[in-house]
């Protein structure tokens, strides 16, 4: 698939979910007999690990279609672009979404600050610079929104993989919001 039909079936998945008609497809024995002997997803996914956001549900895939890496904040920590390097450079994947979302839990105690511990105060870290970016004035989802944009762009910096696949035209790196009241996905490039 190109990098477009990739778009457009990521929001055409998305349209459907929030319809409240998802299509069910390719989550049945057949299709996990097919992927025993590889996988071939069309979209890497950075997304939070809130239990309210599913991308699989949210852009209504199946089994084998898109590769998930979820993290608190959806932050680009050595353990999440390492894996998305995997499915850069091993399964040629063209589209990566950064996917924040409304009242995220870890940007709000990246805001609020304080001590949380080593491996929070570490993870929150990562979102730190949306904050300083944002301006002290800004509400948890402009931050959220800002925090997808600028890991959008730090996975690039920070991965000699990702960013030769961008230099060449094979991936698209997108931010994205998801609404939790209605379940859209709003696409920020």
């Amino acid at each position: 698939m190109s990098i477009q039909e990739v778009m457009q079936r990521l929001q055409d998945g998305n349209t459907r979910f929030v319809a409240d008609h998802l299509d069910g497809k390719l989550q049945d024995s057949s299709r996990r007999e097919s992927l025993t002997s590889g996988q071939d997803p069309y979209a890497i996914i950075l997304s939070c690990a809130d239990s309210r956001v599913v991308p699989e549900l949210a852009f209504d895939t199946g089994l084998g279609e898109i590769f998930v890496v979820r993290v608190a904040g959806n932050v680009a920590n050595s353990s999440s672009i390492a894996s998305i390097e995997y499915a850069v450079a091993h399964i040629g994947t063209p589209v990566i979404v950064v996917l924040g979302h409304q009242s995220c839990g870890a940007v709000t105690a990246a805001i609020a600050g304080g001590d949380n511990g080593y491996n929070l105060n570490h993870l929150l870290s990562h979102i730190t610079p949306a904050i300083t970016a944002s301006g002290e004035a800004a509400g948890v989802n402009d931050v959220v929104k800002k925090n997808a944009q600028l890991t959008a762009a730090e996975l690039v910096g920070r991965s000699s993989i990702i960013s030769q696949a961008v230099t060449d035209g094979k991936l698209k790196i997108v931010p994205a919001y998801y609404n939790l009241n209605t379940g859209k996905v709003d696409f920020l490039d």
